[in-house]
């Protein structure tokens, strides 16, 4: 099986739903589970079920333990350690992938908010993508905010980290990927041309785009229609969604 990308700054995962669903999806990434004190049923009884389950150890701690382990950040009573692993590489990655049926892919050049990166990764497993790629420079990296943003996908959906964006892209042709940047200055709209069936779909970074030279790599660009006196534009992490699922329909649409 191949190792998730966790980093120092992913040590922990908390958080009552995050938590369990880690507990129940990929318990082989907790290492140990801390639960405050002053946890009660029914969530008690849930999560110790979940964790003797999975074989995962568990403690009973104080609040305040809690507290200074989180640094100040939300826990609702219970955190989970997780276990280190390397990044994932992307030939390693691209060996799990055949050739010839339709993936979709997500590469996102250069997002810096862990927040849009923890929603993109969300909309990236419901829309049925094989897997995120991301910059190893000037990138958010999977860290507790995005196992939490994005409700523990980060923890199950293949995320490939990449010194070159441009040279990933160049990679993925040879594996008949088709590059498609979304981007407003496109002329084409996304609805009036079909995504191919193997799409890798090029996400740029809050309020800079698709960098030029990304672009350039793109086969194609396309954007999502915006009502004229608007915003004007759509947050990152919104527009990959719209993205991601406009291929799932299109997938949909050719069974």
């Amino acid at each position: 099986m191949m190792k998730k990308n966790l980093t120092s700054d992913s040590s922990l995962c908390r958080g009552r739903r995050p938590v369990l669903d880690l507990l129940e999806k990929t318990p082989r990434l907790c290492g140990k589970l801390l639960i405050a004190n002053n946890v009660r049923p029914p969530f008690l009884d849930e999560v110790l079920t979940a964790a003797r389950a999975a074989g995962v150890v568990y403690q009973v701690v104080a609040p305040e333990a809690l507290d200074k382990i989180s640094g100040g950040e939300k826990h609702q009573g219970v955190i989970c350690k997780l276990i280190q692993s390397k990044p994932a590489e992307l030939e390693e990655f691209l060996k799990t992938l055949d050739k010839n049926i339709p993936a979709l892919l997500v590469i996102l050049d250069h997002i810096e908010d862990p927040h849009n990166l923890g929603a993109v990764i969300r909309s990236a497993e419901a829309g049925g993508a094989s897997g995120v790629i991301y910059a190893k420079r000037r990138s958010a990296v999977p860290n507790d905010t995005v196992i939490k943003t994005s409700a523990g996908a980060s923890l199950r959906l293949p995320l490939i980290q990449v010194a070159n964006i441009t040279r990933a892209i160049e990679r993925l042709k040879e594996f008949n990927f088709w590059i498609v940047g979304l981007s407003e200055k496109s002329e084409t709209s996304i609805w009036s041309e079909k995504l191919p069936e193997r799409t890798a779909l090029v996400i740029g970074a809050e309020g800079f785009g698709i960098s030029r030279l990304v672009m350039e790599n793109c086969d194609m660009a396309v954007k999502i229609p915006i009502k004229e006196n608007s915003a004007g534009s759509l947050n990152a992490s919104v527009a990959a969604a719209l993205g991601i699922f406009e291929w799932a329909r299109s997938q949909e649409k050719n069974k």
